[in-house]
């Protein structure tokens, strides 16, 4: 993912010469609404997200192992 200041360069170099002398303040105008508006959503780091799903896998499998064990348990139980 490209980070604020490369989206905000980006944009503000993609502007019309005419705007030259107003590129920095540009820029960081873009750059402060990017922040605001970022900060705003509910996002995680990928590491956490990373962390969680494996510990979702590994939940699900565990699941599906006692859900199997339960099944085997209700089998025995009803004989």
């Amino acid at each position: 993912m490209r980070s604020i200041e490369d989206m905000a360069a980006r944009l503000a170099n993609s502007l019309p010469p005419q705007v030259g002398p107003l590129t920095d303040e540009i820029k960081a105008n873009v750059r402060a609404v990017l922040q605001s508006q970022l900060s705003q959503l509910d996002l995680v780091p990928r590491e956490e997200f990373e962390a969680t799903r494996e510990m979702l896998l590994h939940t699900r499998a565990r699941l599906v192992e006692l859900e199997k064990q339960v099944a085997e348990l209700e089998k025995s139980g009803q004989r």
